[in-house]
């Protein structure tokens, strides 16, 4: 969650749990929500395990910022990661300067707490640029027309299905999740209690009351007993009625292979009693798209950012990835809101590591930290930014080759979300 606000500068403080019931009641007035009972006590522990930064005004909570610790995928390993959620500001002090003095608070903490990244799902996008974040993922909603067969265009792995109590789910699946995140950047580590309470949602709280009619969580994986699995899939079902057809929606798939997938996408399409299959969040290169033999059975019906991405400490992001090739430039890098990132620095990479000095040679090209952490996972090509003029090439061909340096072999990914 995340929401708006620039005049007198507010007290700042941590959040101490016996005040949680009331940032918790400032947050659902800023986002208009109305909970369960259950759903409150899930966003109570939530915020309780958080970084919790709070405004005040005369005694009274004014804004609230939450910030989760997690661990993040990106090329070649993993760094920290404050993961902003709760963020929001009462309506009585917006335009005050209040999310921005939380977002300050928020940057020196990760500093201190040696977090180079910071990420969020944006409810409203056009606030947080100017803070540096940019859209680093993206994701696509699918559907699968599953009243006939889903035609793909590999065979299917013929190692045995089993559908298993999605309470032994976590480990038993958590060796093939952690498998993905070298391939792909944009995905967070998970304990126990990330899959429990954010990827399976065993006892309904983060959901709440909210499933369109869709049932308990089923998980079905690929591969006989005692065996990591090739693959699994996380989905409900919801059975048709006279004004809507029976459905499946799929929440997280991983396979290890194509004919894994075709196994699991081949299921998926063939439960009796749905005739179409909802996938809430695939990444823009999934298999999927080219297994299908027919694309007018797999229809992409949306596409949307999902991971924003800051990066907090440049340098310490940048050292820490993998590069695909070698690339020597100069950037000339603005960056408002944390001045220690900003100025003329030679980025030096090659597949073996990086380094970024600072510099007094002209610059090859001239842009500003949010471009930066776009393109960070591999997933944005500058290319992009420099053809709507967000970024300056002084040097032809400087562009090209720093995208060639930042290309990964899969798209990055976010599912998860808060």
């Amino acid at each position: 969650m995340t929401h708006d606000d620039t005049r007198t500068a507010p007290h700042l403080g941590d959040i101490p749990e016996e005040d949680l019931d009331q940032a918790l009641d400032l947050v659902y007035l800023a986002f208009h929500l109305t909970l369960p009972d259950k759903t409150r006590t899930y966003h109570r522990q939530l915020l309780r395990e958080s970084t919790r930064i709070g405004a005040r005004h005369e005694g009274r909570l004014t804004g609230v910022a939450g910030a989760h610790r997690l661990t993040l995928s990106v090329p070649g390993g993993q760094l920290p990661c404050a993961a902003l959620d709760f963020v929001s500001v009462a309506p009585t002090h917006r335009r005050r300067g209040v999310l921005t003095s939380m977002i300050d608070e928020l940057w020196r903490r990760c500093a201190a707490d040696g977090q180079p990244l910071a990420c969020l799902w944006a409810s409203e996008s056009a606030i947080y640029g100017r803070f540096g974040f940019a859209a680093a993922t993206e994701a696509y909603r699918v559907e699968i027309d599953s009243s006939r067969p889903l035609a793909l265009r590999v065979a299917a792995d013929r190692r045995p299905l089993r559908l298993i109590d999605p309470a032994a789910a976590p480990a038993l699946l958590a060796a093939r999740y952690d498998a993905s995140l070298a391939d792909r950047a944009g995905r967070f580590t998970r304990d126990e209690t990330w899959w429990r309470r954010q990827v399976l949602d065993l006892d309904g709280a983060r959901s709440g009351d909210d499933r369109d009619g869709f049932g308990v969580v089923r998980v079905v994986v690929l591969g006989a007993d005692g065996e990591t699995p090739g693959g699994y899939a996380v989905y409900r079902t919801r059975s048709a009625n006279d004004s809507r057809p029976g459905a499946v929606a799929v929440e997280e798939l991983e396979a290890q292979s194509a004919p894994a997938a075709a196994a699991l996408w081949s299921y998926l399409a063939a439960i009796d009693l749905t005739s179409t299959v909802r996938i809430h969040a695939r990444p823009a290169d999934d298999l999927l798209f080219s297994l299908a033999a027919d694309r007018d059975q797999v229809r992409v019906t949306g596409q949307e950012p999902c991971l924003w991405l800051r990066l907090v400490d440049v340098r310490a992001a940048l050292t820490a990835r993998s590069w695909a090739a070698p690339v020597d430039l100069v950037l000339d890098l603005s960056d408002r809101a944390l001045p220690a990132n900003a100025g003329r620095f030679r980025l030096t990479a090659t597949p073996a590591g990086a380094t970024w000095t600072p510099t007094t040679d002209d610059p090859d090209l001239t842009l500003d930290v949010r471009e930066l952490s776009a393109v960070y996972l591999g997933g944005t090509p500058l290319r992009r930014a420099a053809h709507a003029g967000l970024v300056t090439e002084h040097t032809p061909g400087a562009v090209r080759r720093l995208d060639a340096a930042l290309e990964t072999e899969w798209l990055p990914f976010t599912a998860d979300n808060d």
